[in-house]
């Protein structure tokens, strides 16, 4: 079996589901050149736990962890199957690696995890699961997080960061607007090179580094899904980038595939 890729998905604000705009569609596609994984392990901001944990139920619910949307949004189920099989293989993993790592047999997913998943695969025939952000964790350990469950990409595991390249929430509900474009276009543009160059310290020591990385990422939970999926590619993986665009001024939707989507599904 050819090694899977790994993925970095911007998953936005919830209405992603339903207003799928510019990177909606081309997630869709996506999924269509993907090789059908035997799962999705999904790194999502929004399962933070003390230690590492990994959901290992065979039948997860849609979680509608948010508040405030349209109706709609609560009325979407997303009925994938989990993985326990594949849950205890990345609680091995991640033991083997030093993690302090258990299953959590009730947690179902996130809209981290449901929302950019049913846009790569909308019939909700492929198993999803999901790894809680340890919450001490930084942009190095979240490097390290991915290294440790790379095996499974050459298993055929689709391991996928679910953030956003730009997330300042503040601005967000502030509704700042274009006001907000120019800064969070520099830190996308910074983001974009760094990863096409491999670029492992940058994206480390991002806060130092990186034009505006405190205002685009006040908080770091929403960009360690990057890293983790950089970490968990090969390291010579071509970085193929999925420009979603930018909404509401300041919430930037690219999404990054390391590796190559190596053939249509049937």
């Amino acid at each position: 079996m050819n090694r899977m890729p790994s993925l970095f998905v911007s998953h936005g604000a919830p209405t992603f589901a339903i207003e799928p705009a510019q990177a909606g569609p081309l997630l869709r596609q996506l999924g269509r050149e993907l090789p059908r994984p035997k799962a999705v392990l999904v790194f999502s901001p929004h399962w933070m736990t003390p230690g590492v944990r990994v959901s290992s139920t065979a039948t997860p619910e849609t979680v509608h962890d948010f508040g405030g949307f349209p109706a709609e949004l609560y009325r979407i189920q997303y009925p994938a199957p989990g993985s326990p099989e594949v849950a205890a293989r990345a609680i091995e993993l991640l033991k083997a690696a030093g993690w302090d790592a258990s299953e959590d047999p009730q947690r179902g997913l996130d809209h981290g995890a449901w929302v950019p998943v049913r846009h790569l695969f909308p019939n909700a025939d492929v198993p999803v699961l999901q790894v809680s952000m340890s919450r001490d964790l930084d942009a190095a350990g979240a490097v390290r997080l991915g290294r440790a469950l790379a095996p499974l990409a050459d298993e055929g595991v689709l391991l996928l960061g679910s953030g956003s390249i730009t997330h300042n929430l503040y601005e967000f509900r502030q509704d700042i607007g274009a006001a907000g474009a120019s800064y969070a276009a520099e830190f996308v543009g910074w983001a974009r090179a760094a990863l096409q160059r491999h670029d492992e310290a940058g994206l480390v020591d991002y806060l130092a580094v990186a034009p505006h990385a405190q205002r685009a990422h006040p908080t770091p939970d929403h960009y360690l899904p990057l890293p983790f999926a950089f970490g968990a590619s090969a390291p010579d993986a071509p970085v193929r980038v999925l420009d979603g665009g930018m909404t509401y001024g300041m919430l930037a939707m690219d999404s990054y595939l390391f590796g190559e989507a190596q053939g249509a599904q049937a």
